[in-house]
């Protein structure tokens, strides 16, 4: 394992089309990951093959190129866009001389650099050292004669097996502390539950303006820049949309092509705040021309963590770069799809605010539900949330209330000891002329 210098370092990208030509998107994209890993790009080395090569990947010509061009480039480190095997990887710095991180350790130490959180870090160091545990197979060169035989047994395999055990007890180590956060985390959300107020996540391809429109509608700091992965600690925070309705909205990790899936696996903790949502706001650069394949993209990774099924609101954010105004489309039954708006800017946040609370209406159900005697602190938190439309005492000193919340909230409710759901019923919907919460589909 390399260690990664305190300055930037002269980097030679190398990106090869598989089966076609190198698009010019995704090796800007490539260089944008470069650039937040702290690497100044000197040289570019592209290539078309119809399959990778297994000892170089990029082929042998192409691997004897590429030495070439680092040594009149200067370039320190070679990165490339595409996931290398342990022994390509291996192949590619024995013959340059010169260390090569594939795509997914790039994003790896991107990742490392942007963790803030505790948790955050604990994730990052799991995932490392997961995929540098595929790469310790003969990384001793200096040792690898020593393989066995009289008089030769020991340094080499000691030192392998030495490295694979001390991995391997860092890694459940971290598997325990991250189980034990998890469930503080999970304790967290059980009691935000206990207060039925419906959650909104913020999804969507890296750096397409999660962070500043997490800013524009909490009111709260939260780290923005102009990078890949500016964010990566997931942050929960409170707001009051039109008509007193209450929500949470989760900032999460940006998701990006080829996202490694030790990384979809290691961040849990931010990828649960998506999957459990009521509600997901799938954030898009609206200026970007690749924004429909970057919607698919996160659809992708959506799937990959069971939150497919949640409903959506696109919201295409930056319309400042496209010189439109604000605007709300909606689809066939009436209900909000998409909005237009640009958060930097803050234009179109109060048509965004009065769409979320129109669609959390939508999804909300009429219950009635009993509380038990003694029960009074659930009954404020139900006032708290403004969710109760209709009181009732019983004579026993129970608490009858019709309460309108998401399904999920109903069912959360009705977990709760002691509480008991007498009617439950969807709520009747508005249709797309003017109602409660409706907003018309005018540009500004």
């Amino acid at each position: 394992m390399f260690e990664r210098p305190r300055s930037g370092e002269r980097a030679l990208l190398v990106r090869i089309g598989l089966g076609t030509q190198v698009d010019p998107e995704d090796l800007e994209e490539f260089k944008q990951l470069a650039v937040s890993a702290g690497a100044e790009p000197v040289a570019t080395v592209t290539g078309r093959r119809e399959r990778p090569d297994p000892r170089y990947f990029v082929g042998s010509g192409k691997a004897e190129e590429l030495k070439a061009t680092a040594e009149a480039a200067a370039a320190e480190v070679i990165l490339v866009d595409h996931a290398l095997s342990p022994s390509q990887e291996r192949n590619l710095e024995q013959l340059t001389g010169r260390r090569v991180l594939d795509r997914n350790s790039l994003i790896l130490d991107i990742f490392a650099q942007r963790a803030r959180s505790f948790e955050g870090k604990l994730e990052v160091e799991l995932a490392q050292l997961k995929h540098i545990g595929s790469r310790l197979v003969r990384g001793w060169s200096h040792l690898e004669r020593q393989k066995g035989g009289i008089g030769l047994r020991g340094p080499g395999e000691t030192q392998l097996e030495t490295d694979r055990r001390l991995i391997a007890q860092r890694v459940r180590l971290l598997t325990r502390r991250l189980a034990r956060i998890g469930q503080q985390r999970e304790t967290g959300r059980q009691m935000r539950a206990e207060i039925p107020v419906p959650s909104l996540a913020l999804v969507g391809y890296t750096n397409a303006g999660k962070s500043t429109l997490f800013r524009a509608l909490t009111g709260t700091d939260a780290y923005i820049a102009d990078q890949l992965f500016a964010t990566l600690d997931p942050t929960v925070r409170r707001i009051t949309l039109p008509g007193g309705t209450q929500a949470v909205v989760a900032d999460t990790v940006g998701f990006i092509r080829d996202l490694p899936h030790e990384l979809v696996a290691a961040f849990q903790s931010t990828l649960t705040e998506a999957r459990e949502a009521t509600l997901l706001l799938h954030v898009v650069d609206a200026s970007d021309p690749r924004r429909d394949e970057h919607i698919a993209q996160v659809n992708e990774v959506l799937e990959q963590i069971g939150a497919q099924s949640i409903p959506q609101i696109l919201v295409y954010n930056k319309i400042d770069r496209l010189a439109r105004g604000s605007a709300v489309e909606r689809g066939p039954e009436g209900a909000v799809g998409a909005v237009w708006i640009s958060a930097a800017m803050r234009a179109g946040l109060d048509r965004l605010t009065a769409a979320l609370a129109e669609r959390l209406s939508r999804l909300a159900r009429s219950a009635r539900v009993r509380l038990p005697p003694g029960a009074g602190a659930l009954r404020s938190r139900l006032y708290a949330a403004k969710v109760v439309r209709e009181e009732l005492s019983g004579e026993d000193g129970s608490i009858e209330l019709t309460v309108e919340l998401p399904e999920e909230e109903v069912l959360a409710l009705a977990r709760t000891p002691g509480v008991r759901i007498l009617e439950d019923q969807p709520r009747k919907e508005h249709g797309p002329g003017p109602g409660p919460g409706h907003i018309e589909d005018i540009l500004i």
